[in-house]
């Protein structure tokens, strides 16, 4: 593993600094830069591995002028589980508890609802990382302009699993078994244990990726039906 220059590191959060040092292996480089653009890590057998704890918006143009000529893997960072630490002003620890929420592979949807088709690239692959996460916050949420804000940092505990999606097959075969007969959003969201909005954005992205198809409604709600 070498670094070829500090292009980037200095912008880069605690999570993602983590992610690149767990998944580089020997003959690896770091922050390399190719065409216009500093990719995080290249592979010895020329992959290029872009880690994106955010959303995909960003990376469009990226992935616009590289995804011809090169191989990308996407690798994006779910936090499966994850514990709240507040800190004072000194770095003391003044709280610490266990998040209810469990995000799972379904929670992908919320970032690639930006170009779901993109998955059926032969050039591209995108890698979720079931992780076990740190969230860490200040002694109290701040409130500005009658809204309330508690940002905060993610950090790395450890990797729970990795899910590699090259193609809309990989996603289907990820997720829970849709069901046989139409199904509704609130419905695939049951299956799915997400809020509505992640699966409407579910619903989106497996229609234009070609696995689910309309299927008329049920009074006034639009169903959906897994295609073949």
């Amino acid at each position: 593993m070498t670094a070829s220059s500090g292009i980037g590191v200095l912008r880069e959060g605690p999570l993602h600094a983590a992610l690149k040092l767990a998944l580089a292996e020997p003959g690896d480089r770091l922050e390399v830069k190719v065409g216009r653009y500093v990719i995080d890590l290249v592979r010895a057998d020329g992959e290029l591995v872009e880690i994106q704890t955010g959303g995909f918006g960003p990376l469009g143009p990226k992935l616009d002028a590289l995804l011809d000529e090169h191989r990308v893997r996407i690798v994006h960072p779910v936090a499966a589980e994850r514990r709240i630490v507040r800190l004072s002003a000194e770095g003391e620890v003044l709280s610490a508890r266990r998040s209810p929420r469990r995000a799972g592979v379904a929670d992908i949807f919320d970032r690639l609802v930006t170009f779901p088709s993109l998955l059926a690239h032969p050039h591209l692959t995108l890698e979720v990382l079931l992780t076990r996460e740190e969230h860490i916050r200040g002694e109290a949420p701040v409130v500005r302009r009658r809204r309330t804000k508690d940002h905060g940092e993610r950090r790395l505990v450890d990797i729970a699993e990795r899910v590699v999606l090259r193609t809309p097959q990989d996603v289907l075969a990820a997720l829970p078994p849709l069901p046989q007969d139409p199904f509704s959003t609130r419905e695939l969201g049951q299956l799915l244990g997400c809020g509505t909005v992640l699966a409407q954005r579910t619903a989106y992205c497996l229609r234009l990726m070609e696995l689910v198809e309309p299927a008329g409604k049920r009074g006034r709600t639009p169903l959906h039906r897994a295609v073949g």
